[in-house]
């Protein structure tokens, strides 16, 4: 064999097999079609948050003429925001993702599509040739693209998605995304922020389907305090241009509504970038949603393994990171180790963020198991009263005797860095009870999961107790109303 390792795709999963097998003294090669960092650094979190943060500053200067003498912020260059991104999305492939880096770490890297010949060997051709390499294991790592839905017409506009939206130099004028997911809500804060007319399609009856439908409601009750127009249960019928509008023709009940966009965004979901590799030739089976998978990132051929969004499990950044560790684990120790997919925490970089964490309320009534929910309201949360921002709620899923977390979700201003907290508690066994133990700084955003901790410790009171400590010690205070169970303390 040619090679220990061949890693197909140099983005989040790929960089991170490629370096760990490298360090870990395999003779590695890394294949990538295109730039190494993939969606990420280029078309996906990087530029997204570096477009909310500019929005966000857009936004607090609009909101700073409350309190002085400035006037509200005219007209964005948006060829200087798009500028700006460019910037940090470069600063990060440089710091981060550029090939000397990869280089200096014993890996070896060929740019060009790569498709197999069997299950030991590739092809990669670029401009310039064609070459056979072999190995004795595979990562397969070739992320996802964005799904184009079956919509009549949608061929025949010029339609945008996470791939060409940073390459934009215009503000539209009105923006309209199809999708009510996590991508769709960012950017239609963001441009909503710096002046376009933004109108959200979503099919479903509400924003953030994956998420807890209290948080997903907080959302959209600031996005309509925004104008920020939401259309759910969206029926989209047929795309077609008059000029330089798109006319989307909506099927709205009895009526047809004609919708005018001058930019229309696809945000409905992802599909694995798997049609070029030639799968069959190796053997390795694949379902609807992208390459199978076990527990241990392992395909159907034992030595041939897959992590990221190709596997369509989970496409999240950080989950391809997981997913590539653990392949790894797997293939350089060959001590068996499982993907920790129960514990999965994911975060909405909207304003209020939206961040979830293990299992939903709704999946632990389907498996039947006794827990309870323990809230906890921004609006009692002492930094975010100082901050102003007191839109956002702490809800927390565990187990009623000893306080085990199952699950969390976290809508309000820090809910990403707040939920850290929380996973880390949910995989280590950390219970209600030791976080509410556990002192926290004071005026922070963290005190408010403590505070939702506390809430363990309230609904653990009797009557009975209080009663029997009176008559120990002679206590003379009346006896506090119980009654209501959810009671905030």
């Amino acid at each position: 064999m040619d090679y220990d390792l061949i890693v197909i795709g140099g983005g989040a999963a790929g960089l991170t097999s490629a370096g760990m097998a490298a360090n870990f003294g395999m003779k590695t090669l890394m294949v990538e079609a295109d730039r190494l960092g993939g969606d990420c650094t280029w078309h996906g979190c990087i530029p997204s948050k570096a477009l909310l943060h500019l929005a966000s500053l857009k936004n607090a200067a609009d909101q700073s003429m409350y309190f002085t003498d400035l006037e509200k912020v005219g007209k964005v260059d948006f060829k200087k925001v798009i500028q700006r991104v460019h910037e940090l999305r470069d600063q990060v492939y440089q710091e981060a993702d550029r090939p000397e880096i990869y280089e200096k770490m014993g890996v070896d890297l060929a740019f060009g599509k790569a498709c197999f010949v069997d299950d030991h060997t590739i092809e990669i051709s670029s401009e310039t040739e064609t070459k056979y390499l072999s190995s004795k294991y595979f990562i397969i790592a070739t992320g996802s693209k964005a799904q184009i839905p079956d919509i009549a017409g949608i061929d025949q506009i010029p339609y945008l998605t996470n791939h060409t939206l940073f390459d934009l130099d215009t503000l539209p004028e009105h923006l309209v995304i199809l999708g009510g997911g996590h991508v769709s809500c960012e950017m239609a804060q963001a441009f909503k922020r710096f002046g376009s007319k933004v109108t959200i399609l979503e099919a479903q009856d509400r924003l953030l389907p994956r998420d807890d439908p209290k948080a997903a409601q907080i959302l959209l009750d600031q996005y309509r305090s925004e104008d920020i127009e939401v259309i759910l249960n969206a029926d989209l019928q047929q795309l077609s241009m008059d000029q330089s509008q798109i006319l989307c023709k909506m099927n709205n009940s009895d009526e047809t509504d004609i919708l005018k966009a001058s930019h229309f965004l696809v945000a409905a979901g992802r599909i694995p970038s798997i049609k070029s590799l030639k799968l069959d030739k190796a053997g390795v089976q694949t379902t609807k949603t992208g390459i199978f998978v076990n527990e241990y990132c392992q395909t159907n051929r034992r030595h041939i393994y897959a992590a990221g969004d190709v596997t369509g499990r989970f496409n999240l950044t950080h989950m391809a990171e997981h997913m590539a560790k653990t392949a790894i684990t797997n293939i350089v120790f060959k001590i068996p180790k499982k993907m920790d997919s129960n514990k999965l925490t994911w975060v909405t970089y909207t304003d209020p963020e939206v961040a979830g964490l293990g299992m939903s309320e709704v999946q632990l009534l389907q498996k039947g198991r006794s827990f309870q929910v323990y809230e906890f309201p921004y609006s009692k949360v002492d930094r975010a009263l100082a901050t102003g921002n007191t839109k956002g709620l702490i809800r927390i899923f565990a187990r009623s005797w000893d306080g085990k977390i199952y699950g969390a979700a976290v809508v309000g201003d820090r809910a990403g860095e707040m939920i850290a907290e929380l996973s880390l508690a949910l995989k280590h066994g950390i219970t209600l009870r030791n976080i509410a133990d556990t002192i926290h700084a004071y005026p922070s955003f963290a005190l408010g999961v403590r505070r939702a901790a506390d809430q363990w410790y309230v609904r653990k009171q009797s009557l009975g107790l209080v009663k029997f400590l009176k008559t120990l010690f002679r206590y003379r205070g009346a006896l506090p109303d119980l009654s209501d169970p959810h009671r905030i303390i």
